[in-house]
């Protein structure tokens, strides 16, 4: 059974980090991009950062560009999000999601697989 646990998530005051990570089981992806999305309360399912299966690619939506950064690290099959100089609207669930392509893309559409999410919630 493939699955992608988040870990990481919490309760933060605005100008304060976390670091998301997002380990999978029962398969490698290695070979695929992988991505952060997060969902708002009462608001759409979003992408954040996306990065390819060799990371030498990467992606960051407007809002967190510059504060948040994407890694992997294939041998542990395992994506990390830092986030730094979180904001209030950063809260939001965040899902760990695994790409049927190698290559970046921010369309959901083309992830197979998510994780359960994690909650990041912070504070003004």
């Amino acid at each position: 059974q493939v699955q992608l646990v988040e870990s990481g998530g919490g309760l933060v005051q605005a100008g304060g980090s976390l670091r998301l990570s997002c380990t999978a089981s029962g398969r490698t992806f290695s070979s695929n991009a992988m991505g952060w999305f997060r969902q708002p309360p009462v608001k759409e399912r979003e992408s954040v950062a996306v990065i390819s299966w060799n990371g030498g690619q990467t992606y960051y939506s407007d809002s967190v560009k510059g504060r948040f950064t994407i890694s992997r690290d294939n041998a542990k099959n395992t994506v990390y999000l830092q986030m730094n100089s979180l904001k209030p609207e950063d809260t939001a669930v965040y899902y760990c999601a695994a790409s049927i392509y190698s290559y970046t893309s921010s369309y959901p559409s083309q992830y197979a697989y998510w994780g359960q999410g994690t909650q990041v919630t912070v504070s003004s």
